[in-house]
């Protein structure tokens, strides 16, 4: 692991370390930043080209990217000699190249768990508003077009009784299925590996091993798993062709985890009832049809947006940065996959 050392930051202001920020972050984090580092900061918050971000890897020592921040590794190649760190601002690090990051002996740090509960209850929010088609009713309501309450008018689907099956059951698929308890639901849900029974027990979760079984037998389907390997989709035309046509889609994991033309071609047919997505293929640019789809309720990537969320990944990425330059592992350093 790559240490700096007092030599290291000897032609830095004060000894301290060249931090670099992508984009704004909450006013206190960025004061303390700028009290403890020579920080960077990204007054603009415009998102940093890649031309940009690799000059700053030339020239920091430590670099505070986001998701929307792709680090490659042609970009870790060309860091400067006295880069050393990447302190990653939230737990996903699929845009970033660790392995190569890992060969340059450059440490890779995230925000694991800060977001938990924030992204759980935005998914529950989705839930309720696709399954109830909440944004679909505003949606006439907004426009003048409500003719009154009627016993057969604007009726969606209860969630009581219904299964939820939620790929994915890290900390926020299990923060989703303590949720779901509370309103009647039906867990089942597919990961690498099995929990252990007694969190099966806790969550009152079934596990299904056959994902495409979990899919057809879920009435709502929760997306809460890392972006494929090999950039597929997991959900495609073939798979919401397995859906119930009553099933709700939810994805407030990663954007491309869903085949957009088959999602679409798949809600504009009635093959399925409705989705609720807080993520996309291409941000920030959305394809207009998932747009225009009344049994669509899409947000703008609001998971972690929370004044108490931001502010804790912000101090946990100064908390990482303080541990490395003390010459100490970070806390939150990534390490490799356990087999």
């Amino acid at each position: 692991m790559t240490l700096v050392t007092e030599t290291d930051l000897a032609h830095r202001p004060g000894g301290r370390p060249r931090v670099i920020v992508t984009r704004r972050l909450l006013p206190a984090v960025e004061a303390r930043m700028t009290e403890l580092f020579d920080a960077v900061l990204n007054t603009s918050d415009e998102p940093m080209s890649r031309d940009a971000l690799a000059a700053a890897m030339r020239e920091a020592d430590v670099l505070v990217p986001t998701v929307t921040d792709r680090i490659d590794a042609a970009m870790i190649a060309q860091a400067g000699e006295q880069f050393g760190m990447i302190a990653n601002f939230g737990a996903g690090t699929e845009h970033i190249d660790v392995e190569a990051a890992r060969a340059r002996g450059i440490v890779v740090t995230n925000t694991p768990g800060v977001f938990t509960d924030d992204t759980a209850d935005l998914t529950i929010a989705l839930i309720l508003f696709t399954m109830r088609r909440f944004g679909e009713n505003q949606a006439i309501l907004n426009a003048g077009q409500w003719s009154g309450w009627g016993p057969s008018a604007m009726l969606g689907s209860a969630l009581s009784g219904k299964r939820l099956g939620i790929v994915g059951m890290g900390r926020i698929g299990q923060a989703v299925a303590h949720r779901a308890r509370a309103f009647g639901l039906e867990v089942a849900y597919h990961n690498r590996r099995r929990l252990p029974s007694a969190l099966e027990t806790m969550f009152g979760a079934r596990f299904e091993s056959d994902l495409d079984r979990l899919i057809a037998e879920s009435d709502i389907l929760t997306l809460h798993c890392p972006a494929l390997s090999d950039g597929k989709p997991l959900m495609d035309a073939r798979r919401f062709a397995r859906m119930k046509p009553s099933a709700c889609l939810i994805n407030t994991g990663r954007g491309q985890l869903v085949d957009e033309d088959a999602l679409i071609a798949a809600l504009a047919e009635g093959r399925i009832a409705g989705a609720g997505l807080d993520v996309f293929a291409n941000e920030p640019k959305v394809d207009p049809r998932l747009l225009s789809l009344p049994g669509v309720v899409a947000l703008p990537h609001l998971g972690s947006a929370t004044f108490e969320g931001r502010g804790a990944a912000g101090e946990r990425i100064i908390a990482n940065i303080r541990f490395w330059v003390d010459g100490h592992r970070p806390p939150d350093q990534v390490l490799p996959d356990l087999p």
